[in-house]
């Protein structure tokens, strides 16, 4: 009898356990430290060595950049002499992403995007291309083979294509040239941004990191903000900190709400939307007119005419679905079980979730995208 008892304790711990920690997330996968992101670079340039699939002489655009660089390696040509090889010739724009804390001499993919009339990208070499910044300043330059994983082919009568041939990347395609510094090893505070702002959510996690063991060192500034001071003994080690505040797990909260997307007939519902007591019922009305022609042909040698006359056949079907009463306060897992025993499509979702909002009975944000 008391193992049994012991049993049952453990099953009920167990059950506790799972319950509280079956919906957590690690703090890192719903929060971001404040600096520590991605750059964005551009940058425009060339694309030689395509198979008169580039832009035509009437991007002039082209022709002067091919002018250009070509002048700018010691050979003077006029743009009309190189009208005829610019189908070979693509102008792209080159786009890529900084990583936060990237060094000198370290790779990064780039991106190509014909912004001429260019036809196909594959086979074609991206010539030098310095990437800029928002402040103007070159952080990397780019160059390589481009590969558009596709094709296009096809002929005067028709073709074929996969994917978007006239977009590319090149991996590793560009090398970094200029660091963004940083004292993050320096700071005193770190700045947690939550993904979705929320006050439940920023206290949640404000209580989980105190408990590491430095009572009071994070503080939810608002419902997006959480300072954490960085304790004496993790100054310059401040990695080591990071490293367990990121792994420590908080269930998020969120608000009730309901999105529909009327184009695509999508409706999504979050896990807190609750229905007043309501009761609720949806018919489909099918209406389906059949018309056909009713031809009066008089004798042979009556002398008459031919009388075409319009035979119109009409038929209602109206759905005769049930009421069904939804009581107070209802889980979404029956509210979900409710609606499938109306036989309701998505589309008839959002005419019933619209209505339940106007009568005060949905206790949740309607949202429609």
């Amino acid at each position: 009898m008391k193992n049994a008892k012991k049993l049952i304790f453990i099953l009920v711990l167990i059950a506790t356990f799972v319950t509280n920690f079956a919906y957590a997330a690690r703090i890192k996968d719903i929060a971001d430290i404040k600096g520590v992101r991605r750059n964005q670079l551009v940058g425009y340039g060339l694309i030689v060595g395509l198979n008169g699939t580039g832009d035509g002489k009437d991007a002039e655009f082209t022709l002067q950049s091919l002018t250009s660089m070509l002048e700018k390696m010691g050979v003077t040509v006029k743009t009309d002499d190189i009208e005829k090889a610019v189908d070979n010739v693509a102008a792209v724009m080159v786009t890529s992403e900084l990583p936060p804390f990237a060094k000198s001499g370290s790779r990064i993919d780039v991106l190509v995007s014909s912004i001429g009339d260019a036809e196909n990208l594959q086979g074609g070499t991206l010539l030098f291309t310095p990437l800029k910044g928002a402040d103007g300043q070159v952080y990397a330059v780019a160059q390589g083979p481009v590969s558009t994983g596709g094709f296009s082919a096809g002929g005067k009568g028709g073709g074929v294509q996969k994917n978007f041939p006239t977009v590319g990347r090149i991996a590793g395609g560009a090398v970094i040239e200029r660091e963004i510094k940083t004292a993050f090893s320096e700071k005193k505070r770190l700045t947690l941004l939550l993904h979705t702002p929320d006050f439940t959510t920023a206290l949640r996690m404000t209580e989980a990191i105190n408990k590491l063991g430095y009572a009071q060192m994070a503080q939810a500034e608002d419902s997006s903000t959480i300072n954490i001071d960085i304790p004496e003994n993790y100054t310059g080690n401040i990695v080591k900190l990071i490293t367990m505040v990121e792994g420590l797990e908080v269930t998020p909260d969120a608000v009730a709400k309901v999105i529909i997307n009327e184009r695509t007939g999508t409706v999504v519902m979050g896990s807190n939307v609750r229905i007043s007591t309501v009761a609720v019922a949806h018919g489909n009305l099918s209406i389906e007119i059949k018309e056909s022609p009713k031809v009066s042909q008089p004798l042979p040698f009556a002398q008459g005419e031919t009388v075409v006359t319009p035979d119109t056949e009409m038929s209602v079907k109206e759905g005769n679905n049930r009421l069904i009463l939804m009581e107070p306060g209802v889980s979404i897992g029956e509210v979900v079980r409710a609606l499938n025993a109306l036989g309701v499509s998505p589309r008839d979702l959002i005419a019933i979730f619209q209505a339940m909002k106007a009568a005060g009975a949905l206790q949740a944000e309607l949202e429609i995208i």
